[in-house]
Formats: structure tokens, C-alpha cells, sequence
């Protein structure tokens, strides 16, 4: 369980950029506590600031140095930390239908004591988060499962599945949105795309949004 009282730690990376760390492991609160950082971040840069880049539980900021400095991007950057402690987070919803076909499925349901039938229907039961994008082009991160449903990685490596695979370990459930090899669990496939190298932007998903995933027959 997240600490609420944890204190971001700042820390620069090289000489123009700043990690702005929320926890010192993933979990649902520093998570939440990144996505809506950055959201407030990209809603209003600070000065200085070129690009805004969250991940799973850190935030990170690259700036030009001739434009700002570092110790006044920390002053900002704790001021806006503050602001944005307590605030709602807007939420959107998009559905997902997935085809469980995958060639780990059994396997998965099996190491949780369960049947296919009811892990389809105990993973599709609440909605997800997507906690981050990234790894990959359009890679969806989403979390978190319950606890009876958390399962390690494999122990080998897929060299190579294709997008759309629906991907689940740790406690998460993530979506391949072009063709990347993988250590997660393959559950399933979707005709969902969440990258298009020609849309602007070219995701769909954003940190923060929520998914349902439903079981095409």
C-alpha cells in the first residue's frame, strides 16, 4: 500500500533533465499520484520546461537551462506538487473487446486454481486503470488486479508477438500496440489500435483513463 505521506523525491537527471519521484515501488497511490502530476503539468508547463514525460510512478521533466535553471525548476516544480495533492483526476472510459484465445491462457488460469471461464470472467469484473504508456510505441500498462490474480512473468521470452496482444502478469493487464517481444503471460488478442504514427496525437489511451475489457464470443 502506497504511503500518503511519502515525499516526492526530485532528482536531477544529467543537465537538463528532472525525475520527480513519487514512490519507491509501483503501487496504486504513487501511481495516481504521477498521472495526476503530469496531467497538471502538461495542462500548464512550467517555464523552461520542453517536455513532459510520466512513467509508472515518476514524473520526468526535461528543461533548457537557458531558459531555467535547476534549483528554481525544483522551487516550481514542489509549489505545483502541493497544488495538485487532493485534486480530482478526470476519468476516461473506453471499452475494449478482447478475444481470450491466447496461447498462455489455460496455463495462467490454471497456476490461479481456477478455469478458463472463470478467470475470463473474474479479470473482466472491474475496470482497469491505465497506469502508463510506453516500453514500446502505444504500450498500455493497466492495473491492478486483484491480489488473487497476481502471477509472475514467465521465465522465457516470446521473441516476437504481434499487436494487439492482450498481455497479463503482476498484477496487470497490458495491451502490445505494434509487434515487440515479451515476457508477459499471452491471454488473448484485440482489434483495438492504440497507435497510429500518423494521428496526433498517435495514442488513443492516456494515463489516468479507464478500460473495460469485455470477452468477444
Amino acid at each position: 500500500m502506497s504511503d500518503p505521506h511519502f515525499s516526492p523525491i526530485l532528482v536531477p537527471l544529467g543537465d537538463t533533465s528532472l525525475l520527480v519521484r513519487f514512490g519507491t515501488r509501483l503501487d496504486d497511490g504513487a501511481n495516481r499520484r504521477a498521472v495526476a502530476f503530469a496531467r497538471q503539468l502538461a495542462a500548464v508547463p512550467p517555464s523552461g520546461v520542453v517536455e513532459v514525460s510520466p512513467s509508472l510512478v515518476s514524473v520526468q521533466l526535461r528543461y533548457d537551462p537557458k531558459l531555467i535553471g535547476f534549483e528554481a525548476l525544483c522551487v516550481d516544480v514542489r509549489l505545483r506538487i502541493g497544488a495538485v495533492e487532493g485534486q480530482a483526476t478526470p476519468v476516461r472510459r473506453e471499452r475494449i473487446a478482447v478475444r481470450f484465445d491466447g496461447e498462455d491462457l489455460l496455463e495462467v488460469a490454471a497456476a490461479l486454481g481456477l478455469s478458463a471461464e472463470v478467470f475470463v470472467a473474474a479479470h473482466n469484473a472491474v475496470p482497469l486503470r491505465v497506469l502508463a504508456t510506453g516500453f514500446a510505441p502505444g504500450f498500455v500498462y493497466c492495473g491492478f488486479h486483484e491480489a488473487a490474480l497476481t502471477i509472475a512473468r514467465r521465465t522465457t521470452v516470446r521473441s516476437l508477438v504481434p499487436a494487439g496482444t492482450v498481455l497479463f502478469a503482476a498484477g496487470q493487464t497490458a495491451i502490445a500496440a505494434t509487434p515487440i517481444p515479451t515476457g508477459w503471460h499471452v491471454i488473448g488478442h484485440t482489434a483495438f489500435a492504440n497507435f497510429d504514427a500518423g494521428a496526433q496525437p498517435p495514442v488513443r489511451l492516456a494515463a489516468g483513463d479507464e478500460i473495460s475489457f469485455e470477452a468477444l464470443s
